[in-house]
């Protein structure tokens, strides 16, 4: 019946009609306009930028030579595949990522249930606020925190080791030590802010629920095995799926604060070294492809993954 009465309205009518819900959400449309000029400039806009990844650009050539610069192809994308870097630059990019989601993503659900199992109030309120703190501690801040633990001479893993009858070992200079240091660091600077979701969807849960459960004879270990990691899996199928579209990203600053040199063969991913590429280098073309590479791998995994959460879980984020 909607949709025939649509079709009658008169081309005024249809005017009228969405000015009336123009001047009814006006407010709702004032606050979400700066986000969306937002997006658009800074978001959409410069993506209209890899067309350099396909194109032989000179920054004499200024900001229309994005444009106008000769057409090269697939050259850029070659060159980076058939270098000697691109399989190194790949590997540390998945295996960082992987690592920190295979031993840093179950910590903030575990610690989550932990968390809402304490009922003391204040001490709750305390262990919360205690691991939420790393999190808002700049990354250069943190660094230098891992630089000075780690110093072969005056630092305090080595003076410990020195204790203990072991030798100073330089873990910065080390290849092997680099991805173990960026895992265990990351996962402590972010695993308390990144359960606040996951207490929510705890916090959710009916009481009544576990009123039930408990009446029926269960004990903790059942409440959390059949009814609270139940009540969460949608939420942690979402920030899972949401994860998987990051792991070919890895976090610039900290890579390029910890890594050097000697330690490229496990610490070089694919964030420094188009930053070599493009910033330090000026080829901006090849650093675009390889950054547009590096995109589309991740929306390749965050489509699979989504499908795959449909198929199996009936739970997808589109």
């Amino acid at each position: 019946m909607g949709r025939v009465m649509r079709k009658k309205m008169t081309r005024e009518e249809r005017r009228k009609l969405r000015q009336k819900n123009l001047n009814r959400d006006k407010y709702l449309l004032m606050m979400i306009t700066p986000v969306v000029i937002y997006y658009l400039i800074f978001c959409y806009f410069p993506m209209t930028g890899i067309i350099m990844a396909f194109n032989k650009y000179k920054t004499a050539s200024g900001l229309i030579g994005i444009y106008t610069s000769e057409f090269v192809g697939l050259k850029w994308f070659r060159q980076f595949f058939g270098s000697v870097y691109a399989w190194r630059l790949i590997r540390n990019t998945f295996l960082l990522n992987f690592y920190s989601l295979v031993f840093g993503f179950p910590i903030p659900i575990l610690f989550a249930i932990a968390v809402t199992q304490i009922y003391n109030e204040k001490l709750q309120k305390f262990v919360q606020i205690s691991t939420y703190i790393p999190y808002f501690i700049s990354t250069v801040v943190v660094c230098g925190i891992i630089t000075n633990f780690l110093s072969p001479s005056d630092g305090i893993v080595n003076r410990i080791l020195n204790k203990l009858g072991f030798e100073s070992i330089n873990f910065l200079s080390l290849p092997q030590w680099f991805r173990p240091i960026y895992v265990i660091s990351g996962s402590w600077q972010t695993f308390g802010f990144n359960s606040i979701i996951f207490v929510a969807a705890i916090m959710g849960i009916s009481p009544e629920l576990y009123e039930a459960m408990k009446i029926d004879g269960a004990n903790k270990r059942q409440i959390i095995t059949k009814l609270v990691l139940p009540s969460i899996k949608p939420t942690v199928i979402l920030i899972l799926i949401m994860t998987l579209g990051r792991i070919m990203n890895v976090g610039f600053e900290k890579v390029y604060l910890l890594y050097n040199p000697a330690t490229y063969e496990t610490a070089d991913v694919i964030q420094t070294y188009v930053y070599r590429q493009g910033i330090l280098s000026n080829n901006y073309s090849y650093s675009a492809a390889v950054g547009l590479f590096n995109s589309i791998v991740n929306f390749i995994i965050v489509y699979f993954a989504n499908r795959l959460s449909r198929k199996l879980t009936d739970t997808a984020v589109w």
